[in-house]
């Protein structure tokens, strides 16, 4: 970490973080989060906030290290700015604008639109846009700005995300199914009305302060850029790992090798067939001369001895 975490607990608690909603406004289900109350809004133990940013910090390393990307999600007026700005600076994707729905279950769709705009930006980058009439013209810029927006954060992903960032699961409760659907872990930033059980891995604290917003979304940037230099040492190591055995080579390993038996690797010498005893030709029986048949055995037995 770039700050201890004294210092880091420390900037959370000026930050507003453990100030959640109203008592009447909270979810049964973050009970195990809060630490008590005080004029009739909940305050929010501050250990389990620290105990959630670290191991999203972990997860998010991993995962980035594992060479998937991360999605970050945030749609509100107070992470709107912050989410922008550390996605570019981690150089992960980013939705701060509108979740569209199907962003993820659609992909398809959405790389259509995607491929849209790379043709509407063709025309202005040309000058084949002067060809078209006023009314045309004010119609595709239109186009362009709507669909630049709304999908530009996401503009260079090209595959699934392995993890989601998500400001107010409330506000993003469609991303959060469309993450859920595909399989994709969830990291977000809870408050005492969110529900705890739908996202992997919680992080309870304010999502309505704008500081607090802004700490946790760095913490989480600075553990991309950790995971990605990760990435990098390990494509450039390629350690080469050992040729797998069966069990039954790996056990005759440690027995005592015989002389007549080839070494490990080596290609076994081809087995040495005994000669081959060629019998001699077999002679014939006498032939027995015309005119001389030989006795029935009733007739011989039948002589005196």
């Amino acid at each position: 970490m770039a700050q201890s975490q004294a210092e880091l607990v420390k900037s959370l608690v000026d930050s507003g973080v453990h100030f959640g909603h109203r008592v009447s406004r909270w979810n049964p289900k973050m009970q195990p989060y809060i630490h008590g109350k005080r004029n009739m809004i909940h305050i929010i133990d501050v250990r389990e906030t620290l105990k959630g940013l670290l191991r999203a910090r972990k997860l998010i390393q991993q995962t980035v290290a594992a060479g998937k990307d991360v999605l970050l999600v945030g749609t509100k007026r107070q992470a709107r700015h912050c989410i922008e700005e550390e996605a570019k600076r981690c150089g992960m994707h980013y939705v701060s604008e509108r979740w569209l729905g199907g962003t993820l279950t659609n992909f398809r769709t959405i790389r259509a639109r995607l491929n849209r705009l790379e043709e509407l930006e063709k025309l202005w980058e040309t000058g084949q846009i002067e060809t078209y009439s006023k009314k045309m013209k004010s119609t595709l810029a239109r186009e362009k700005e709507k669909i630049k927006a709304n999908l530009e954060g996401i503009r260079k992903m090209d595959r699934m995300p392995g993890a989601m960032v998500i400001i107010d699961t409330r506000r993003e409760h469609i991303a959060v199914k469309e993450a859920h659907k595909l399989g994709v872990k969830t990291v977000a930033l809870i408050d005492t009305d969110s529900d705890p059980d739908l996202i992997d891995l919680p992080i309870p604290g304010n999502d309505d302060a704008m500081r607090a917003i802004e700490i946790i979304v760095k913490e989480l940037a600075d553990a991309v850029i950790e995971g990605k230099s990760g990435r990098v040492e390990s494509k450039g190591e390629e350690p080469q790992q050992p040729r797998r055995r069966s069990s039954r080579a790996a056990f005759r390993a440690d027995e005592p090798r015989s002389p007549e038996e080839p070494r490990t690797g080596e290609e076994p010498a081809a087995p040495v067939s005994p000669p081959v005893e060629i019998p001699p030709p077999e002679t014939p029986p006498p032939e027995t001369p015309p005119g001389e048949a030989l006795a029935p055995r009733e007739s011989v037995a039948a002589q005196p001895a």
